[in-house]
């Protein structure tokens, strides 16, 4: 079984970064020999996504074919980044678009083709959690939707906020906060744990299953309007 990171942290060190690798760690204890990997996708060079990207005339260059291995290879997903001004890192964003490119069929690029593939997401931010819930959430919903529409199963989200040294000041903040890290712990322990079912029975829990099923309704729905 294997556990795959993206990191889209822009900075060293990274809070999102640090929050990934206690994620793996929780894991890890769930699941002693899960094989685990991380990319930071700040180190990659991927060209800019265009729609000749969904051809084969494009090269994204050799670090996505390299991502899109890591991903197939996967039975569970981390994406793990800060939120700047109201939204993702670019190059995440660049990354979910070429990912389109083998998410979805070939035929009508609208059929998700990840079968289910479980999904997790840290997001970090300088705002306060009720911030979060009352605004920030809905800033950021077109990544976890976006892998909804690639075939993914949205297992959890986790906010971390107040990510600052000080007032304007950005550095790593979340590694002196135990309550945290143990709780990022636990969401990796059972992140694995569900992953675990899910690759054994071949099935979602009934929840998943229902949201699924009103997603891909609605879908039929709406490609019929």
């Amino acid at each position: 079984m294997k556990i795959l990171a993206l990191v889209a942290g822009t900075n060293d060190p990274s809070n999102a970064e640090y929050l990934a690798d206690r994620f793996l760690e929780g894991a890890r204890q769930q699941n002693a020999t899960m094989d685990v990997e991380k990319i930071r996708i700040r180190d990659l060079h991927i060209a800019h996504f265009t729609v000749e990207c969904y051809g084969t005339s494009c090269d994204p260059g050799k670090d996505f074919w390299r991502v899109k291995d890591a991903i197939l290879g996967s039975d569970g997903i981390l994406i793990a980044t800060p939120i700047w001004n109201f939204s993702v890192p670019a190059h995440l964003k660049n990354l979910l678009d070429h990912i389109g490119t083998f998410g979805l069929d070939a035929e009508t690029r609208s059929k998700g083709m990840f079968g289910g593939t479980p999904f997790f997401f840290l997001f970090t931010g300088g705002a306060p959690v009720p911030a979060w819930k009352g605004l920030m959430r809905f800033t950021t919903m077109h990544v976890p939707e976006a892998i909804r529409y690639f075939g993914g199963t949205v297992v959890g989200k986790d906010f971390e906020g107040k990510c600052m040294a000080g007032k304007g000041k950005f550095g790593l903040v979340v590694d002196k906060r135990p309550e945290t890290i143990a709780r990022i712990r636990e969401r990796g322990r059972k992140f694995a744990a569900f992953v675990e079912r899910w690759k054994m029975t071949g099935k979602l829990p009934p929840w998943h299953r229902f949201v699924t099923a009103c997603y891909l309704k609605g879908q039929r729905i709406m490609g019929k309007l």
